[in-house]
């Protein structure tokens, strides 16, 4: 059985299944994505979305939608759909939609009077191309079919119209035509498998609306250039397979092409995966080099999201060497980039090369501990050394051992919205999530110097790790409520119910007791925990805001404001079963329940950025997270981890 179907009753109710859309990509960094039933709701849906390296690795679309139509005893049944002003939607293709399901790829089935039709849809793994397959399951008297192309041939984050310099000529090519509506963008070629007949009408289709973009505040209309439509005679049982590529293909390969393409994918068939295979999206080739992306459809790489991601998306992937790859590359990220003598984004992204500690020792399973030292001794040695020489007023090492870190008008953590210029969640001074890392990187360090026997070059960083320890209690720990203040900044000590206390707890090296690790946990698990993650603030809060939306002001408010994240649970999944060990798996595998129903919504088979804080905690922001598709993989591992003890 199918693990994700959904039939007439759901996909006819647009309240219901515009809300649902997937993604694809091609792990070089295209994608395709749409809701299920193929009505665009967002700027950044495409069926062909391509990054542009000639124009700074920004994303394109280039081809928006693709319109099937059957025609039978001379009537046209467009199974397309878009929306126009107000509640107009034409064609209303999703009427004739019997079922959606995806085992491998997305297939969509569609009955029209005796005609059974089904379409499917793949992108050709590092190549720009789309395959798009119809196949004529049944009917009963002659039949044809037709596809409707709509062009947009414009970045991700702006909206096209219908302009004078548009070039909406077509060349022909074989089985298809080519077209480069704007200089500086690739030609689109579209062809067919079959020997295809292209009737040119070209026309703008004016006012398509994005509900999604309205709906966030952001410009919502546009207009898209249709050059005129193919068709064909097809007969019962047969497959067609359309190609839209910035390459010219050989038509007769496009249906092994497909074939062999959709062998590759992971079967969709059960939680895991579907992780799986979400987490492979996010890979991306870059020449030789293979990249992390952090989300989808807007996010590009960003380091603390890649180092947090890696340990939960490389766990049951088969080829380890991608992830020891981006790992290495990371490294000489932070060497160049963190570590020099312009600290501008050190200022910014403070614990980022913190970070680094903690996911090459969630990640030794894939390298033997001799490789971890030999390979990086020198850039752990490296960031060590740096954060002790920070001596200025802004950020430095106190005598006490902790890192203060304090700039006006700039988020130092990963709380880093802000809004009209000033941090939404401005925490300065000691942060208690910051000087749990630096505590786990001094002990994980001297840890791997004593075992690969040169105790000598660790000794020193063991002693500051327990100056450290010693402070970090006396600073943070709040003996009244029995939690850590989430910052302390001279005099003032927040109280704030957070989740950057939880990480202190789960850190492989914890400058906690027990006792005091089971007090946090009992804590966020009573102020913070949800079905799809942790709040970002305690409802008690009277800054508290359960619900993210409205415009990007309105979001940036309720960021971190009380808004769920998943990646945060694999850390109270992590601080929970330390403490609890056996005892606690029943309850952690009930937090698994709360994501295996929401990969049904928002964006099928994926973990969506954050959560509404309120129930029923609706998806937000980006469909598709790296750190919280990882952080999910990362609780599934622990439950066998302790499953096994």
């Amino acid at each position: 059985m199918t693990y994700f179907q959904l039939e007439k009753d759901r996909l006819v109710n647009l309240e219901y299944s515009l809300y649902r859309e997937i993604l694809r990509t091609n792990r070089a960094g295209s994608y395709c994505s749409t809701t299920i039933i193929g009505c665009n709701t967002r700027k950044y849906h495409g069926l062909l979305v391509c990054p542009l390296e000639q124009l700074g690795g920004n994303h394109f679309v280039l081809l928006s939608s693709l319109d099937v139509s059957v025609e039978q005893h001379g009537q046209v049944f467009n199974l397309g759909i878009h929306k126009y002003q107000g509640s107009h939607y034409e064609p209303k293709g999703h009427k004739y939609l019997t079922l959606f399901e995806i085992d491998d790829i997305p297939k969509r089935y569609y009955r029209v009077g005796g005609v059974i039709l089904s379409t499917e849809m793949l992108l050709v793994e590092n190549e720009e191309q789309l395959l798009y397959k119809v196949t004529l399951e049944d009917a009963h008297s002659p039949t044809r079919v037709r596809f409707k192309p709509f062009l947009a041939f414009r970045s991700v984050n702006e909206l096209t119209f219908r302009n004078m310099d548009a070039n909406t000529r077509y060349q022909e090519v074989d089985h298809g035509i080519s077209v480069k509506m704007y200089e500086g963008l690739p030609s689109l070629y579209l062809q067919s498998s079959k020997q295809i007949e292209f009737i040119p009408v070209p026309d703008w289709y004016l006012g398509v609306e994005y509900i999604k973009e309205q709906q966030r505040g952001y410009p919502f209309t546009e207009d898209l250039f249709v050059p005129g439509y193919f068709e064909a005679e097809i007969r019962k049982g047969e497959s067609i397979v359309m190609s839209a590529g910035t390459v010219e293909s050989k038509p007769n390969g496009l249906k092994g092409k497909f074939t062999r393409e959709k062998k590759k994918r992971i079967p969709r068939d059960s939680m895991i995966n579907n992780l799986l295979n979400s987490g492979q999206q996010f890979l991306f080739s870059r020449g030789k080099d293979v990249r992390l992306m952090a989300g989808y459809h807007w996010y590009k790489e960003r380091h603390r999201d890649t180092l947090l991601a890696l340990p939960g998306l490389s766990y049951y992937q088969e080829d380890k060497e991608v992830y020891k790859s981006i790992l290495q590359y990371i490294s000489g990220e932070i060497s160049e980039k963190y570590l020099s003598r312009n600290k501008s984004l050190l200022s910014r992204d403070i614990d980022v090369p913190l970070w680094f500690f903690w996911t090459v020792r969630q990640c030794r399973t894939n390298c033997s501990p001799p490789q971890v030292w030999a390979k990086y001794k020198d850039i752990m040695k490296a960031v060590l050394d740096h954060y002790q020489a920070l001596d200025g007023e802004s950020m430095r090492m106190e005598g006490n051992g902790l890192l203060y870190a304090r700039k006006e008008g700039v988020p130092l953590t990963w709380m880093e919205a802000v809004m009209d210029g000033k941090p939404v969640t401005w925490r300065p001074g000691l942060t208690v999530e910051l000087n749990a890392l630096w505590y786990n990187a001094l002990s994980f360090y001297a840890f791997l110097a004593e075992e690969a026997n040169e105790p000598e070059e660790g000794a020193p960083y063991a002693q500051l790790a327990e100056n450290v320890k010693v402070a970090f209690v006396d600073v943070f720990w709040n003996p009244e409520d029995e939690f850590l203040y989430d910052y302390v900044d001279g005099d003032h000590r927040d109280t704030a119910i957070r989740p950057n206390q939880l990480i202190a707890a789960a850190m492989p090296y914890s400058p906690l007791s027990v006792e005091q690790r089971k007090a946090i946990v009992d804590v966020v698990k009573k102020e913070l925990l949800t079905p799809r993650g942790l709040r970002t603030l305690s409802p008690q809060d009277p800054r508290y805001k359960g619900v993210y939306e409205g415009d990007a002001p309105q979001r940036d408010l309720a960021q971190h404001q009380g808004t769920v994240y998943p990646w945060l649970a694999a850390f109270f999944a992590e601080a929970y079963l330390d403490i609890h060990k056996q005892g606690g798996l029943s309850f952690v595998k009930r937090m698994l329940e709360g994501f295996e129903e929401e990969m049904g919504n928002h964006c099928v088979g994926t973990i969506s950025e954050c959560f509404n804080g309120n129930p029923p905690h609706v998806g937000k922001g980006a469909v598709s997270m790296a750190w919280n598709v990882g952080g999910v993989l990362s609780i599934i591992n622990l439950i066998e981890k302790y499953s096994n003890l």
